[in-house]
């Protein structure tokens, strides 16, 4: 028997999902044009970080004929506020760096101390090969924001970028913890290769704030030469451990695996993702299909967007629509769930550089046993046709379980940053998870998976880069409609994890999820992404039940799906199914831990 009453739910959610646009701008309320709070400059990347360590997250923008901007938003004021204030006695005051023509931005714990460090790509106006002026690797320290790549250690090891590059992102290329910054630069010929910067554990002294720094990349095999444009982190093939993704300019693309040891292998020509003949620009990870499989997704300069779907055997397809594909000066990309729904939506930022170019926004829709579902909505305000749209992020500033979106633009004119709203989904029930990493900072990279009690399992990536020299909160944000989450499970990077059971009092709240103590953890047995097992099963049969399991009535949409240990038979389990329309002969069920 079909779940009719859930596709009717669908339907219904839908239909009212297009009864107003996406998004409403509220610049003028949240963050007015301002010479403090919201100068008109050129901005580029952002990023999402807790700076001042209260535990709330602010926006960092990369400024590039200006200085660089930390946004917290005041509760007070209902306002995002600069606290990177021209004041030398500030703590935030050397990340305004208004010499450094910064345009990637990334955020990340490199040392171990709980706090994540921030890194600035400056360009100086060089499109490739050398720059004049270095990256900045800022570290709180004594009190104030203080960059590393400046200390004498790091002077006399020669370590800091100057070369111009792109984008930057955090990358625990171990399990660690502590984590590494690859830097996407732009080479000329043979100067300019991608550069991977982390603590050299032996020579520093984390508790006397002696950090010093070296380039990895030769080392781990990622040090080639390219146009490095767009670059995102995540476990892709691997089942944890972080994997990198490039999509790069005049040249073919790299998908870096990881080999469990630290060290990448580039497998972007076997896994059909080098699309050697475009240029790539902003790129995200996300399941669309629900397969449990990381999927990429990524938009090329003026040439067709790609929706890349992997399989089983970790090859990727393209299921991009005309209308997705459809080229345009394409910047930032981004996957979320904006309203709520279940479903994610993708948003293109666009640089209107000749003439108009708006930005848009797309649903991505799961469907069983099929392809997604790929729906342009209407973009509302955020569709800035004559935006010079450089950079954006998500984060939730005000705390109302919806998304807020930040656009940065630049590079051919000066603009402030626009703030958007979801006008949509407000009643929808949300989940937002934090997980950690063993120092108690933000785990990017870390995969994060809710089962609900209708609509399976959805999972997100903790982001440690993306979109187009930006990075976005490091939040696993869930939206469920009026579904129910049952249970969440968080993989970090080495491979272990942790499962939570939910409550419904769980819904619409914030969960942070602390790294798994020795016992706690379950460690996975090997680092290869498995094909769920399907077992056809009578309803007497009980000694199957296992730590994960997904039932299903025949071809319909799951029914249930749970992760705790506690139940021990198949009985159980029926008695938790929220509805009683059980007529078939068998379930079937499948489980990767049977």
């Amino acid at each position: 028997m079909r779940m009719w009453w859930a596709c009717l739910l669908g339907l219904a959610l839908s239909a009212l999902s297009q009864a107003q646009p996406m998004f409403s701008v509220t610049t003028d309320t949240v963050l007015p044009p301002d010479a403090l709070h919201n100068p008109t400059q050129r901005n580029y990347g952002m990023a999402v970080t807790d700076v001042d360590g209260d535990g709330d997250l602010e926006v960092v923008v990369a400024g590039y004929n200006g200085p660089n901007l930390v946004l917290k938003y005041d509760r007070t004021q209902n306002k995002l506020v600069n606290i990177a204030v021209d004041d030398p006695g500030s703590p935030y005051y050397a990340l305004r760096d208004p010499l450094g023509n910064a345009i990637g931005v990334s955020a990340c714990d490199v040392d171990g101390d709980g706090r994540e460090e921030i890194y600035f790509l400056n360009t100086n106006n060089a499109f490739s090969g050398r720059a004049t002026y270095a990256d900045k690797l800022f570290k709180y320290r004594n009190g104030r924001f203080e960059d590393l790549l400046g200390d004498d250690i790091n002077v006399r090891r020669g370590v800091a970028n100057r070369m111009a590059g792109r984008s930057v992102a955090c990358v625990d290329r171990k399990g660690t913890g502590r984590y590494s910054i690859y830097v996407a630069n732009y080479a000329s010929g043979n100067v300019g290769p991608h550069a991977l910067i982390e603590m050299d554990q032996a020579a520093s002294d984390v508790e006397k704030g002696v950090i010093a720094l070296t380039d990895v990349a030769p080392q781990v095999n990622v040090n080639k030469y390219t146009g490095g444009r767009g670059v995102v982190v995540g476990p892709i093939l691997s089942d944890t451990w972080s994997d990198i993704f490039c999509d790069n300019e005049n040249g073919p693309n790299f998908l870096f695996k990881n080999n469990g040891d630290g060290t990448f292998t580039d497998v972007a020509a076997e896994a059909g993702v080098e699309d050697r003949y475009q240029h790539g620009r902003g790129v995200a990870l996300a399941d669309f299909n629900g397969d449990g499989k990381t999927d990429i997704v990524y938009g090329n300069w003026n040439g067709p967007h790609r929706l890349y779907l992997q399989d089983v055997q970790q090859r990727f397809k393209d299921v991009a629509t005309q209308a997705f594909a459809t080229p345009s000066p394409i910047r930032t990309v981004i996957a979320a769930d904006f309203d709520n729904d279940l479903q994610l939506e993708v948003f293109f930022n666009n640089i209107a550089y000749q003439g108009n170019a708006p930005n848009r926004v797309f649903r991505v829709s799961r469907k069983q046993n099929s392809d997604p579902e790929i729906t342009e909505l209407d973009v509302g305000d955020a569709s800035e046709p004559q935006g010079r749209g450089t950079g954006a992020t998500v984060t939730d500033f005000d705390g109302d379980g919806l998304l807020d979106l930040l656009v940065a633009h630049g590079e051919s004119a000066s603009q402030p940053i626009s703030v958007f709203k979801v006008n949509q989904g407000s009643s929808n029930k949300w989940l937002r998870v934090v997980p950690r990493t063993r120092f108690g900072s933000f785990a990017r990279g870390a995969k994060v998976v809710m089962f609900t009690k209708h609509s399976g399992a959805h999972t997100r990536i903790i982001d440690g880069g993306s979109g187009y020299l930006c990075e976005m909160e490091p939040v696993a944000h869930f939206g469920l409609g009026t579904d129910e989450a049952t249970s969440i499970e968080v993989f970090w990077p080495d491979g272990r994890s942790i499962a939570r059971p939910l409550e419904s009092t769980d819904m619409n709240t914030v969960i942070e999820v602390a790294y798994p103590n020795e016992g706690e953890e379950s460690a996975l047995t090997s680092d290869t992404q498995r094909e769920p097992e399907y077992f056809q099963l009578d309803i007497e049969c009980h000694h199957l039940i296992k730590s994960e399991l997904c039932c299903q009535m025949s071809d319909t949409e799951p029914v249930i799906q749970r992760t705790q240990p506690q139940m021990q038979n198949l009985q159980s389990l029926l008695q938790n199914l929220s509805c009683s329309a059980i007529e078939t002969e068998h379930l079937y069920c499948y489980s990767s831990h049977f």
